[in-house]
């Protein structure tokens, strides 16, 4: 039995638990205190962060857990190299090199990208890491993500409570480019990376310790938003962030889609490397989506196709070997008038896209 100076709340709290369940009161204490050989207003004293009301007190399990945490330990390290693959069909546009630049200075910038879905925004980030050399740690934000997702927590393994590092503390750690992937679909539960987008690191309130951030560190965040929610409903999901975190944002990146020759260089890139070598479908895809984009601007239409679909219609030529089939699997997802309007569009772009004698062509 420890002695009267040596008892530690752990101590008191796992014996309450286990004798008298986790919602305990003044008799139960009383107990406990004869039973370690203390004073009650000691026993009460070491409570003291699970008092409820006036005779009452409170040990949930997580409290529990984190009071039976005595030691700094945390989960092995795990080593790993988190610098993203390069990606050979990769085609640099718009803010990428000022991107870049940033990256490749070192110093603390944190920076908002914001654009339509599918362009390359995530992309670009993932490509500017692995041309320096950067590691690279992504976290897809959702309506869920909180604290214990970004910061980290306790964990049970093998039956012991661990520390477990948060994708936000291992960045910090390892002087990595934190990516907060779709952040306008937060709540304001992540408002507990205020400090961070400070460049001050973060005080884990679980331990009582202070993580500095690793020379290199930075925190880039990626949006179909400027965080203003969105208003035509074509972004469903995305809030209205604190103004507050967003201020926090030294810059925003405004990333538009590509310009039809660069898209079209795209396109080519992802055609070789599945092994084709129709170029004039690639062309020709560029100019019907650029085409599309500038009626949406117009606000003749309510969809665009966006390179990321362009892709996939590259894909779907791979595998099926016609030009106007891989489009209509592709853009099936539109409504019916939108569907057809885009068909018929394409229809007058290439003229020969609906011949039975469209075959793919291929490297040999």
């Amino acid at each position: 039995m420890p002695a009267k100076s040596d008892l530690t709340t752990a101590q008191l709290s796992e014996y309450l638990t286990n004798e008298y369940g986790t919602e305990i009161n003044t008799d139960n204490i009383r107990a406990a205190a004869v039973h370690f050989g203390v004073g009650y207003p000691t026993a009460v004293k070491r409570l003291r962060d699970f008092y409820v009301k006036r005779g009452t007190w409170q040990l949930t399990a997580q409290e529990r857990l984190e009071q039976t945490y005595e030691a700094p330990a945390a989960m092995p390290a795990v080593e790993q190299n988190l610098v993203p693959l390069k990606d050979d069909t990769f085609v640099p546009f718009g803010n990428f090199t000022d991107l870049k630049k940033i990256i490749k200075s070192g110093i603390f910038y944190p920076t908002f990208i914001t654009g339509m879905s599918g362009n390359g925004k995530t992309f670009s980030v993932e490509q500017a890491c692995a041309q320096l050399d950067r590691e690279l740690i992504r976290v897809n934000i959702t309506i869920e993500t909180d604290e214990d997702d970004l910061i980290g927590g306790f964990r049970l393994v093998d039956g012991s409570t661990v520390w477990h590092n948060g994708p936000v503390v291992e960045a910090l750690e390892r002087g990595a480019i934190l990516l907060l992937d779709e952040v306008d679909l937060a709540s304001n539960k992540i408002l507990c990376l205020q400090s961070i987008l400070e460049g001050k690191g973060v005080f884990l309130k679980k331990t009582g310790h202070y993580v500095n951030p690793k020379s290199g560190f930075n925190v880039i965040a990626t949006a179909n938003t400027k965080g203003k929610g969105s208003d035509d409903g074509r972004f469903i999901g995305t809030n209205v962030l604190n103004e507050a975190f967003l201020e926090r944002f030294a810059l925003t990146f405004e990333q538009e889609y590509p310009t039809p020759k660069t898209e079209q260089r795209i396109l080519e890139g992802i055609s070789l490397d599945l092994g084709l070598t129709d170029r004039e479908f690639c062309e020709k895809l560029s100019t019907w989506a650029d085409v599309i984009r500038k009626t949406f601007a117009d606000g003749g239409i309510d969809e665009v196709i966006s390179t990321r679909r362009l892709v996939h219609i590259i894909r779907a030529y791979a595998i099926f070997g016609k030009r106007m089939k891989s489009i209509e699997v592709c853009v099936n997802r539109f409504d019916d008038e939108t569907k057809q309007s885009f068909i018929e569009l394409y229809d007058k772009i290439d003229e020969n896209a609906t011949a039975e004698s469209d075959t793919i062509d291929t490297l040999d």
